[in-house]
């Protein structure tokens, strides 16, 4: 068989793998002899569930909050429609929050989507590379002048989820391990994940801290986002921000170089 042939082949098998009115490809052959269709199904049915019980692995709380049944169906749909694109598993279902988003019977639950976002950025947080915060030391290196000029970087496990839901609340409320509490106020809340160490770790931020923690992902200078913080509350305390960075172990990278300015208007995105 010629290299070509081959790759249709597998193109045509991949394809019908995850498309159910496709017939069984032509050709294929299991120990007894010929793989009929009914054969194929089977294997077909296991490839989709094995992925659907991938995302149930990596969307626990999800999950549970909406049902073994609910959650398989929801799954499956995506399994069919967002196959693996890498043979590394770690990072499939990243997509999976906004089609839950788009997930027409799970409308009802709206706040569902961002608790999917808040589960997949504890996952990139977990897997992120193993980078030493820098510490206070480097901080106060800084000449107080070109503390407003600083740009820093984020450790890569630095994750941000603004939702007008509580979905800290939501996810602490479900977890396995606890039963289950009714949510004592529906307001919305910013999930800092982060993991400065080994162990992730979850924060709720004011909506003042969150802005500001924004502009500064988005490599805006310390002024730039001190601008984004007091936008959101006149009260914000930039002192306060700059010991969140440092406190938590946030940082990687200081750049006190000047750059070229350029005006920042804070508004939460996915």
């Amino acid at each position: 068989m010629t290299p070509v042939r081959a790759r249709s082949r597998q193109a045509g098998f991949a394809t019908a793998l995850l498309a159910p009115a496709v017939p069984c490809p032509r050709g294929l052959t299991a120990l007894g002899g010929e793989a009929g269709p009914r054969r194929f199904s089977v294997y077909r049915n296991n490839v989709v569930a094995g992925l659907a019980r991938a995302l149930g692995e990596r969307f626990p709380v999800t999950r549970r909050l909406v049902g073994q049944e609910f959650f398989a169906a929801m799954a499956r749909e995506f399994a069919l429609a967002h196959p693996p694109r890498s043979p590394i598993m770690l990072a499939y279902g990243d997509g999976f929050p906004d089609f839950v988003e788009t997930f027409p019977p799970a409308a009802m639950l709206p706040y569902l989507a961002d608790l999917a976002r808040l589960e997949a950025a504890r996952v990139r947080a977990y897997h992120a590379a193993d980078i030493l915060p820098v510490g206070p030391e480097a901080f106060a290196a800084v000449a107080p002048t070109d503390v407003d000029r600083l740009r820093v970087g984020l450790h890569p496990a630095v994750q941000l989820i603004p939702s007008s839901y509580p979905i800290i609340s939501i996810w602490l409320a479900h977890r396995d391990d606890v039963e289950v509490q009714p949510i004592g106020s529906w307001a919305g809340e910013c999930a800092l994940v982060s993991r400065p160490e080994r162990t992730v770790e979850l924060r709720r931020l004011s909506a003042a801290m969150a802005a500001f923690l924004l502009a500064v992902q988005d490599r805006h200078t310390i002024e730039e986002a001190a601008v984004a913080g007091l936008g959101t509350d006149p009260a914000f305390d930039i002192a306060e921000g700059i010991l969140v960075l440092m406190g938590l172990g946030l940082v990687v990278t200081l750049d006190p170089e000047p750059r070229q300015r350029r005006g920042y208007r804070c508004a939460p995105s996915r």
